[in-house]
């Protein structure tokens, strides 16, 4: 038998197997508490913007973004009506007249 002082091969993988394993768990915490603030930040701005539309909260800054934030929503309306507009319209049931 080899010296007790030494650890074998598969101490020595078992150890560097729990290392990486605890570094995994760490990153996946942090990717987990970055993907909530980032979806905190995401609830705010909505919220920020609701409250400049609605009056509560002035700011040139702030109402420089909701125009911005309007703007694209109009794009993205605009580009989904075409498709609305060629799309035939849904059979409904047969009058009876």
């Amino acid at each position: 038998m080899e010296g007790s002082g030494k650890q074998s091969f598969f101490d020595r993988l078992k150890d560097a197997t729990n290392v990486a394993a605890t570094k995994a768990r760490e990153g996946i915490e942090e990717l987990q508490t970055k993907t909530e603030l980032s979806r905190t930040y995401g609830e705010l701005g909505r919220k920020t913007a609701d409250l400049v539309e609605s009056g509560a909260v002035s700011h040139p800054e702030l109402k420089a973004l909701v125009d911005k934030v309007a703007s694209l929503k109009a794009e993205l309306e605009a580009a989904d009506a075409p498709a609305a507009e060629s799309a035939p319209p849904p059979e409904g049931p047969p009058s009876a007249g």
